[in-house]
């Protein structure tokens, strides 16, 4: 936790929060959801009622979830490439060896000649 907490202003509404995060790590969080209400609000004048920071929450978590899905499918693609990778290393080490060993027979041949 922090020493002290840090005051935070969302829609004009002052938030005392104490966290393990730096004051700037929460100063740069709550300009994202101050950003997101203002866009949310942005017909409206004066402070913004609570149930526009439920909906802004609601679309934050919409976006994490969407990451979320996005960086898994990636990490699927990923993953998959990576093997594709592998099995052609695999492949060409199998060909080297291959080529290695023919070159051995018949070095070996030649000598016996």
């Amino acid at each position: 936790m922090s020493q002290a907490p840090v005051a935070l202003t969302i829609g004009g509404q002052t938030y005392r929060v104490r966290t393990a995060a730096t004051e700037q790590v929460l100063r740069r969080l709550a300009a994202t959801v101050e950003a997101r209400l203002r866009l949310l609000t942005r017909s409206s004048q004066g402070t913004p009622p609570p149930q526009a920071l439920l909906l802004v929450a609601i679309a934050l978590a919409h976006d994490l979830e969407h990451e979320r899905t996005l960086r898994k499918t990636l990490e699927g693609e990923i993953e998959d490439v990576l093997q594709i990778l592998l099995d052609r290393i695999d492949g060409a080490i199998g060909n080297a060896d291959t080529a290695l060993a023919a070159l051995a027979s018949d070095a070996s041949q030649s000598d016996e000649l």
